[in-house]
């Protein structure tokens, strides 16, 4: 095998293929890849490029000794052990900055969604019914939004309020200066007391896995509606469920689950998302906040900038 061959394990744009080709690799491309075949053939390539099927645990890294570099098509590093990666010399790269407006307007288009009830309303209509009083929505405007974790995601977030009549607040606990003139940061207790809508843009690690529990949810403003299009894990369903049902939560909008896809999941598990169907104020989407026609170019091209920048320095 060529001493710079780059396994690309899921669809990208022909723009990767292309700067991995000006930056003197080769590549294998095959994007309906298996964690498991991944795992068999990485060793001999220098390079390899994954989404979030393909995840990079200890044992998978151990298997290879040529491997540099690892592009992570996104931003959530969590599928790659990067401790083992750091001991044995293997750059890292992603791209949060590919799907950052991607991700901030469907958390919005799904917030829209959810308080002009556009769900059952279309529902309504395709079977007959002309609803209208049943379907009467609320308005954004007038309200606080919060933003847990203003990174990429999250400032990308801030800046789509621009031009609202909207109060915006944000908290990131890793940051010193942030916010901006529309957005106000605030400690994690103002935001939570405050906003009537919280998002979470924040990445999934040991003291972010389970956040939403029901004593965060508690903590909440009365009636606030969470949305999450981060990680799945941070969130438990069953505390959502019960925000739900005592009405301490008055919606949720999800684009990441716990278990993807749900019925992977064991039957608690399922049951409680079944639960979570059959509910008018809840609004899904299968893990595609960031997954835009213009996001999967921008991505590709951020990854090709990165390596060849990490490649001068290596030079």
């Amino acid at each position: 095998m060529l001493q710079k061959e780059v396994l690309v394990t899921d669809y990208v744009h022909p723009v990767l293929l292309e700067g991995l080709r000006d930056l003197g690799y080769t590549w294998t491309y095959a994007p309906e890849m298996s964690r498991e075949e991944m795992s068999r053939l990485l060793p001999g390539y220098q390079g390899v490029v994954v989404n979030t099927r393909c995840v990079i645990d200890r044992s998978t890294l151990e298997r290879t000794d040529s491997l540099k570099w690892i592009g992570r098509l996104g931003s959530g590093l969590d599928i790659i052990d990067l401790e083992t990666a750091a001991e044995r010399g293997i750059h890292v790269i992603s791209a949060p900055e590919g799907n950052a407006q991607a991700v901030a307007e469907h958390a919005l288009a799904m917030l829209l969604c959810l308080s002009n009830k556009l769900i059952t309303a279309d529902r309504c209509v395709r079977a007959g019914q002309w609803l209208r009083e049943e379907n009467r929505g609320w308005e954004v405007a007038g309200k606080t939004i919060g933003i847990i974790g203003y990174g990429n995601n999250g400032s990308a977030f801030g800046r789509i309020w621009s031009g609202w009549d909207v109060r915006v607040l944000a908290y990131d606990k890793y940051l010193a200066r942030y916010g901006s003139e529309k957005v106000k940061a605030v400690d994690l207790q103002t935001l939570l007391e405050k906003a009537d809508i919280i998002s979470f843009h924040i990445p999934l690690t040991p003291e972010t896995k389970g956040m939403i529990d029901n004593a965060f949810i508690r903590k909440c403003k009365q009636g606030c509606v969470l949305i999450n299009t981060s990680r799945g894990k941070i969130a438990d369903m069953e505390a959502i469920l019960e925000g739900l049902r005592s009405g301490h939560l008055s919606g949720v909008c999800l684009d990441v689950l716990p278990i993807e896809p749900p019925s992977a999941g064991p039957s608690e598990y399922v049951a409680v998302m079944n639960a979570l169907y059959e509910k008018d104020n809840v609004v899904l989407s299968p893990h595609i906040a960031g997954w835009t026609v213009e996001s999967k170019k921008k991505i590709s091209e951020t990854i090709i900038v990165k390596l060849g920048s990490w490649m001068k320095n290596e030079e």
